[in-house]
């Protein structure tokens, strides 16, 4: 079983930046596919971002594409999202997710961190 524990993420005026990091253990990390997620105020929990396991490709939710950035350590076992130009309708609590499938399902994730809220403040 892994573990994973967030932090960063806050508060933030439209156009600002904020970094979402995510460490992992308990299970070997280079084997992961990890993941981002989020889950608006009345809305479903929607994928955000993906990294492969070894070669580092990535996937991003057509909404965030261009705007944020997914990146993972092997060495530290840590994944990070870096989100720029932010916008009000990317409030929401983020989670990382870990998983064996490159998929951007929640279904395909079996460990899930605990989840951190940011707000975008216009």
């Amino acid at each position: 079983q892994v573990q994973l524990l967030e932090s960063g993420g806050g508060l933030v005026q439209v156009g600002g930046s904020l970094r979402r990091a995510c460490a992992a253990s308990g299970r070997t990390f280079s084997r992961l596919v990890m993941a981002w997620f989020r889950r608006a105020p009345g809305k479903d929990r929607e994928f955000v971002a993906l990294i492969t396991k070894s070669d580092g490709a990535t996937t991003y939710a057509g909404s965030v594409k261009g705007r944020f950035t997914i990146s993972r350590d092997n060495t530290k076992n840590t994944v990070d999202l870096q989100m720029n130009s932010l916008k009000p309708e990317d409030t929401a609590v983020y989670y990382c997710a870990a998983g064996n499938s490159y998929s951007d399902s929640a279904r395909h994730y079996d460990a899930w961190g605990q989840g951190t809220q940011v707000t975008v403040s216009s």
